[in-house]
């Protein structure tokens, strides 16, 4: 198997403030090979949505240590927008509203940015159809404004829809189950596993909270982070033994 992404004792802390903070991250390490859907669980604080963002290079955040690689290369230093061009995709916990812009719009400068192709408006509404129908999204979606007024569902659908125009090489999924009843969780899950079926090379980091979702898409591997650092990793029957008997046994 091919190594498309490792990340090496990352530490990482709140940038920007005007005292020292404590670092969330506290020496992560991990191997995703190409094809591979990883799923990160942890308890609330444990540093899952800090290191999604860490791995997209926000700038809320800053690397005290430790190496990202992304197809081989050190990519520790680079911004947001070359990780993004170079096939690095997240999709967020809480979607954020961009008025005045159509998600039409941002899929055209969004696809134009990632590989160079000026699709006209025409072109991407059709290439866009047969997600949309996909994910039980009507056709007149994409002429709304960018998360605008949308539902829970309807965001996390949008990333979806995303995620299968721009094709990424790597996803990482912030908690994308967040607020889905269980008729949106399997429409959206039913997306993610159709997007891989069609990139079978694609590389998923999968964050959450919960089993359902990995009932679902039934990951390669489970880690379980906790105080910023990854404790325990293996298969299906780590997310088991936390529906059972949560993340007490698993704290140091």
């Amino acid at each position: 198997m091919t190594e498309l992404f490792r990340i090496d004792e990352l530490h990482a802390r709140p940038a920007e403030t005007d005292t020292p903070t404590p670092e969330i991250l506290r020496g992560v390490s991990l191997t995703v090979q190409a094809g591979e859907v990883h799923a990160i669980m942890g308890p609330n604080g444990s540093g899952k949505s800090t290191l999604a963002s860490t791995l997209m290079a926000s700038p809320e955040y800053e690397v005290t240590s430790g190496t990202i690689f992304y197809q081989g290369d050190d990519i520790t230093d680079w911004p947001t927008d070359v990780r993004a061009k170079a096939g690095m995709f997240l999709a967020f916990q809480y979607p954020q509203e961009i008025p005045g812009v159509s998600v039409i719009q941002f899929l055209r400068q969004a696809l134009s940015a990632r590989k160079g192709i000026d699709l006209s408006v025409l072109e991407l509404r059709l290439a866009g159809m047969d997600w949309m129908k996909r994910l039980g999204m009507d056709s007149s979606f994409v002429d709304r404004y960018l998360n605008e007024g949308f539902s829970g569902g309807e965001k996390k659908r949008n990333e979806i829809m995303q995620l299968a125009i721009l094709e990424p090489e790597l996803a990482i999924l912030d908690e994308t189950d967040s607020g889905l009843d269980i008729d949106a969780l399997r429409i959206v899950a039913k997306g993610i596993r159709e997007v891989r079926a069609d990139r079978p090379t694609l590389g998923v980091v999968l964050i959450t909270h919960y089993q359902r979702l990995l009932d679902e898409l039934c990951p390669d591997h489970v880690h379980i982070l906790v105080d910023g650092r990854i404790v325990k990793s293996g298969g299906m029957e780590l997310a088991e033994i936390l529906e059972r008997d949560g993340y007490e046994a698993f704290r140091t």
